[in-house]
């Protein structure tokens, strides 16, 4: 996955690091065992085994976020593909979106759930339980800090949790769950380029707020929300269209009624190396599929008199689909299975033809032109 490493499952959810998640991890522990160095008169290692556990609750606190967005997730019956913590935080790879919008803001919003109460967890700790200074200054920050992923996750832009909740509630206005991304997505592009800004003017000095790490949160923020915006749009004009648009002109159909000598002659010997053909009875309507392979079953003497229907397999591992279905759930369902090509049949489940991967991409990049 990218480089990343995988650690374990977590509810049955593979869970992974990513290398730069090292390099933020040793940022963290140097920082926090300089300032819980301050709390020991003579210093030696304690100090960064603190600031180590910090670093780590720190990262607990942030996979227990995103595993609030995962309980929530599979409880709608969404497969979570991953867990990966990486520079900027964490993320759960989902295999799907929620079937509405409700469904979505439930998702979005588990997640900052999640770190307010763990804030309050901290607090009730840091305020009622008599500790050593060291250990009251790690609760309080761990309880600060949790605070801190809530807020900043809703902010009203994507990739950040408040982006998903405003495409969610654009979605159930508008019933249109691409214009949700869009709107969403715009927001995301500017607080991502008001970090960058910020971050740049605090790195000049010109700013009293800020740093180095805003603008950079800021371009990761901008970023991802730039990708939003272009999927979005793939998507809105993905669902204009229907599985129709996208059958390939040259499908390979043949009639049950052709000899196998007639299927090689015209379909076969010098013609496009398609290696396995669908075929369809007088009425149009699909009966199986043959493969070249199939053939060698049967001796060249005979192929004069034996029929494509007489050794036409059935269509068992192959999916289908009707001509009217919006072409982003076609694309959705390719995906979601891994397939390479899918059948489309009419409303009389007559057969239309074949969609591929290719053809589909091909659609996209006329409409963008």
């Amino acid at each position: 996955m990218n480089g990343n490493i995988r650690v374990g499952n977590l509810f049955g959810i593979p869970f992974y690091l990513n290398p730069s998640w090292f390099f933020i991890l040793g940022l963290v522990t140097l920082t926090y065992g300089q300032q819980l160095a301050g709390f020991f008169p003579a210093p030696g290692i304690l100090p960064w085994v603190l600031g180590f556990l910090t670093a780590i609750l720190l990262f607990s606190s942030v996979l227990a976020h995103e595993l609030g967005h995962s309980l929530v997730a599979i409880s709608q019956g969404i497969e979570v593909k991953s867990i990966t913590l990486f520079l900027f935080g964490g993320v759960a790879s989902l295999e799907k979106e929620s079937e509405k919008p409700w469904q979505s803001l439930l998702i979005a919003i588990a997640g900052p759930v999640v770190s307010l109460l763990l804030y309050g967890f901290f607090t009730l700790i840091s305020l009622n339980l008599v500790l050593s200074p060291p250990l009251q200054a790690i609760v309080f920050l761990l309880g600060m800090i949790n605070l801190v992923l809530a807020l900043f996750n809703l902010i009203p832009g994507l990739p950040l949790d408040g982006g998903n909740v405003l495409k969610a509630i654009v979605w159930q206005i508008t019933g249109n769950p691409n214009r949700g991304m869009l709107i969403a997505s715009r927001f995301g592009q500017f607080f991502g380029w008001l970090g960058i800004i910020i971050g740049i003017l605090a790195t000049l000095r010109i700013s009293p707020i800020g740093s180095f790490w805003t603008g950079l949160i800021g371009w990761f923020i901008l970023t991802n929300a730039t990708n939003s915006a272009r999927v979005a749009k793939i998507q809105g004009q993905l669902s204009n269209l229907t599985a129709a648009d996208a059958v390939l002109k040259d499908s390979p159909i043949v009639s049950e009624d052709l000899t196998l000598r007639e299927f090689a002659n015209n379909y076969v010997i010098g013609q496009k190396s398609w290696r396995r053909f669908l075929v369809t009875n007088p009425e149009g309507v699909l009966v199986g599929v043959i493969a070249v392979e199939d053939l060698k079953k049967v001796p060249t003497s005979d192929w004069n008199i034996v029929q494509l229907k007489e050794i036409v397999s059935p269509v068992n591992s192959m999916t289908t689909v009707e001509s009217d279905r919006n072409l982003l759930d076609v694309v959705q369902l390719i995906e979601r299975k891994q397939l390479q090509e899918i059948i489309v049949l009419d409303r009389e489940q007559k057969l239309l033809g074949l969609i591929e991967k290719p053809a589909i991409i091909s659609i996209l990049q006329q409409a963008q032109a």
